[in-house]
């Protein structure tokens, strides 16, 4: 069943065309969404989460990233988003054991802020970027290595250490399965250990991958180990959106939010919004969510896409 636009996007009033991101054998292929009024428009740079995603951030027959580019094309802003390095690229990155989260997000969402910056239709300073979960976590990041963003809108970004997020996550879906949780024990019991090995000063450039999370090299975990993201966000004088969903079991708002809460909550630039009802791609539900919900086509919940246009609207 191939996707179809969400009721909140009005593709007669912008166009799409694709752009090249970063330069060199890395650069990756993107989509500008542009209005067709003549006028400056905001610009949105688009980050997705973990994992070697497309530009649309394609899970299954859902497009939670298109969605979020349609929406806010269809409220007057220019929006770019691309495919990640790990999916254009990903025989080269594999070759590349001192890949990093740095490697992975900022170079080419550097390189489509000046794009945006550039573009004759686009206000220059009223650049945003907004990134979704791993890419909001590294949204600071980014805000940091410049050029300077006119604001971040964080959705459903970690805060909690990514290696222990993945046991808690691994706990809760054990949680799910009822008499047969017994079985994810092991499995459990050895992302604990590698988590534990991330922690400690064991951990070299020189251990072997095999020792850690995901079979992923220990220079990413180095970097990420180093990253506090909510930390980094308070060194910034940049407003922010951070959106959480309230059924989200990959991100939560007790082990994640409340990380962005403690450090940014009292600040007036920061605006901080929980959609009970939406799970980690923002697809609104009742219940415990469960990977299954995101199987059926359905489009990020339109109450979201209406809180980031306002707020950057507004910003």
């Amino acid at each position: 069943m191939p996707w179809t636009p969400p009721p909140y996007a009005d593709p007669d009033t912008f166009t799409d065309a694709g752009i090249t991101v970063g330069d060199g054998p890395l650069a990756v292929g993107g989509t500008l969404s542009l209005p067709r009024q003549p006028r400056s428009a905001p610009g949105v740079v688009l980050l997705s989460g973990s994992g070697p995603h497309d530009r649309d951030e394609t899970i299954g027959r859902n497009k939670p990233l298109k969605d979020l580019a349609w929406g806010l094309a269809s409220a007057g802003m220019a929006v770019l988003r691309f495919d990640k390095v790990t999916h254009a690229h990903p025989g080269q990155v594999a070759g590349t054991t001192s890949f990093t989260l740095t490697d992975e997000y900022v170079p080419h969402a550097v390189a489509a802020i000046g794009l945006l910056a550039q573009h004759p239709a686009v206000d220059a300073g009223r650049v945003f970027v907004a990134g979704h979960s791993l890419g909001g976590t590294v949204a600071p990041r980014v805000a940091a290595a410049g050029p300077p963003a006119a604001g971040l809108v964080i959705m459903a970004g970690g805060a909690q250490p990514l290696h222990w997020s993945a046991i808690r996550q691994l706990r809760y879906l054990a949680s799910l399965q009822g008499a047969s949780a017994e079985a994810s024990r092991p499995a459990i019991e050895v992302m604990t250990r590698q988590a534990k090995l991330i922690d400690s000063p064991d951990l070299t450039t020189a251990t072997p991958a095999s020792e850690l999370p995901f079979g992923v090299p220990a220079p990413y975990w180095l970097d990420l180990r180093g990253y506090d993201p909510a930390a980094a966000a308070a060194t910034l004088g940049t407003p922010m959106l951070i959106v959480q969903g309230g059924r989200d079991y990959q991100v939560t708002v007790a082990d994640d939010l409340s990380r962005w809460q403690a450090v940014l909550g009292g600040r007036p630039d920061v605006t901080i919004r929980i959609f009970e009802a939406g799970n980690h791609l923002f697809f609104p539900g009742s219940g415990p969510s469960s990977p299954a919900e995101y199987e059926p086509a359905q489009h990020m919940d339109p109450a979201v896409i209406r809180c980031v246009a306002n707020w950057i609207t507004s910003a």
